[in-house]
């Protein structure tokens, strides 16, 4: 009766321990590696964010942010880690208006309590730093914070480690994709006819708005940096490598010709094959047009060439014509897509319109395509990042993401619009001439 009495009381003694634990739960941690950025740039300053969180945080008008969504309203304690090369440093913590101040030192990394606040509502949380005073030539390195409370009681969405180098892919932002459903079009295609507007101020550095893609290569423009735009043209190889310079020459992809200025090559880190870009200065609030033309050829290769109007010229541009080897198809896998191929413009937000959709057949028939559907890339599927958007807004497809916006969309959702029943006008024959 004794060891009945022992064993309850065991267990008892278990399930309180147990109920206390799961009651009281653990700190999480945010990488800053992953989920911040510098939004206030210094005018003298080096200050970055690196894989291991801030360094070279010297100067008081530097600000780092640092993006996490909140499921729930409720509580929240932040600490950080930390520590100062040399001499004190005071600095401030702000969020949703409210600052707090906390003073550190020491050259030994240290968990600092920060500060509670109350959070009203779910979303997006922005939490920014800023050094106010410091003895010392830096503020400090901090490398990671750490969260508690009723707030994170449902679990917080972040970047939530460096796994498959995902503090890159993350501070890029998720990539957005509309998939063409071409179910109604019963004959091979051989055009496909697309057009973009951009937003103003959705012209974000970075930026790559993808208009005609298929399955062997896409086109479309992109912001390069402050002073160079680009509309980009690329065909992959067949042989699967990362390298171009691993391509055999009977795989390699071949220039047919190419428009004025044009400039072709290689490309890699992405698969590999043939590249081909226009600088030229498109502008934010104008609408471009797509063309992209594929036929099987001789020795089973199979030519893609796109066009591209340019608004300002109102003439329609050759960027390039290829032939890819081991190829016998016409267009398939017809798609858009938008995404940030520079990590420091993450936290901010671009949109564009992708409409006016049109599939020619081979026979010369033209087919309006009014379906889609909506998907993301892994960042977004793995729920690390969730300001993603698409769908259809005043009659045309969109696409938005970055920027850390609350109403994101659902993934695979399908999106229809009701087509102009205005075809383009397009002398083809014309086109094919340009040299």
């Amino acid at each position: 009766m004794k060891s009945l009495y022992y064993k309850f009381f065991a267990l008892a003694l278990l399930v309180c321990n147990q109920t206390y634990s799961q009651s009281v739960p653990a700190k999480i941690k945010v990488p800053l590696g992953g989920n911040s950025w510098v939004t206030a740039k210094s005018k003298n300053g080096d200050e970055k964010v690196t894989n291991n969180g801030w360094r070279n945080w010297q100067y008081g008008d530097a600000i780092f942010s640092t993006y996490v969504k909140i499921q729930k309203a409720g509580s929240l304690k932040l600490t950080a880690v930390l520590h100062v090369p040399g001499g004190e440093s005071t600095l401030q913590w702000t969020i949703n208006g409210i600052s707090k101040t906390i003073s550190v030192g020491g050259m030994a990394d240290k968990e600092y309590a920060i500060g509670e606040w109350r959070i009203t509502q779910p979303g997006y949380l922005l939490i920014t730093a800023q050094g106010i005073s410091k003895t010392g030539n830096l503020f400090a390195d901090v490398s990671d914070l750490y969260m508690e409370g009723t707030a994170t009681d449902s679990p917080p969405a972040f970047v939530k480690n460096n796994d498959g180098n995902y503090f890159y892919w993350g501070r890029r932002g998720p990539s957005v994709h509309i998939n063409y459903d071409l179910a109604e079009v019963t004959d091979d295609v051989e055009w496909f006819y697309n057009e973009i507007t951009i937003p103003e101020a959705n012209d974000v550095i970075g930026s790559y708005f993808m208009a005609n893609g298929f399955a062997e290569g896409y086109f479309g423009m992109q912001v390069n940096s402050a002073k160079e735009r680009r509309i980009l043209f690329s065909v992959w190889s067949p042989f699967v490598t990362d390298n171009p310079k691993e391509i055999p020459e009977n795989k390699k992809i071949l220039l047919l010709k190419k428009g004025d200025k044009v400039h072709t090559g290689e490309f890699g880190n992405e698969g590999s094959g043939g590249q081909s870009y226009l600088q030229y200065n498109w502008k934010a609030g104008e609408t471009y047009k797509f063309l992209v033309h594929a036929k099987p050829s001789e020795n089973n290769y199979t030519t893609y060439t796109a066009y591209f109007y340019a608004a300002e010229k109102r003439k329609w541009l050759l960027i390039a014509s290829f032939n890819r080897p081991e190829t016998n198809t016409y267009l398939k896998k017809l798609h858009s897509f938008l995404e940030n191929f520079e990590p420091e413009t993450g936290c901010i937000t671009r949109k564009a319109y992708y409409h006016n959709q049109w599939a020619v057949t081979k026979a010369g028939e033209w087919k309006p395509v009014t379906k889609m559907m909506f998907t993301g890339d892994a960042t977004a599927n793995i729920g690390y990042r969730l300001d993603y958007g698409g769908g259809v807004d005043d009659g045309k497809f969109y696409l938005r993401n970055c920027g850390f916006f609350n109403d994101n969309t659902i993934l695979k959702t399908k999106f229809s619009i009701s087509s102009t029943g205005k075809k383009p006008e397009i002398d083809f024959l014309s086109l094919e001439k340009q040299n």
